[in-house]
């Protein structure tokens, strides 16, 4: 009974997969993350992918100048490209995986979509906070600023003037 036992459960374990792993295209041109479910170009705007790595200057651009790009392939191609989230940016940024998956890649500050909020908490009952009006929470949207990660460390800032000039990378829904 035991060793029945034993090998239904290997069977089962023998069965299930391991989750799979991102890799690239059949062309090279992309990296597909089945985790993700997104498709990511192996080079960042400007520059191409080569067959080995990428290789050009990569075309600086300010966050609205990106968006208005992925708004401008969206309708050209009828493919939703976008700008990634932190989140998605930082986990190939300054990782071994992603200097295999992206070879070539800016070692430089890049774009995410992730917008900047500031929530600060103020006293009603502190003098200054009432001569100013100011009551309660406050959420202001920092409108002028954005989130950005760097690829080579995988730091993220969120004060980042979004008239900055940073490296942009798109992403899109894997085909």
């Amino acid at each position: 009974l035991l060793s029945a036992t034993l090998w239904v459960l290997g069977s089962a374990c023998a069965q299930t997969a391991a989750p799979a792993q991102p890799a690239p295209s059949a062309d090279g041109a992309y990296v597909i993350d089945p985790r993700s479910k997104l498709a990511w170009p192996r080079c960042v705007e400007g520059m191409q992918w080569n067959g080995q790595t990428c290789t050009g200057e990569p075309r600086l651009m300010t966050h609205g100048e990106a968006a208005a790009l992925a708004t401008a392939r969206f309708k050209a191609e009828g493919v939703a490209w976008r700008l990634p989230r932190l989140t998605e940016l930082r986990r190939w940024a300054g990782s071994e995986q992603g200097r295999a998956l992206f070879p070539g890649d800016p070692q430089d500050w890049t774009w995410t979509s992730t917008s900047r909020i500031d929530t600060t908490q103020s006293s009603p009952y502190a003098y200054d906070n009432i001569t100013r009006g100011s009551l309660g929470t406050q959420d202001r949207l920092g409108v002028q600023q954005g989130w950005a990660v760097h690829l080579g460390t995988g730091e993220a800032r969120g004060d980042v003037a979004r008239k900055t000039a940073l490296i942009v990378r798109l992403v899109r829904p894997q085909p």
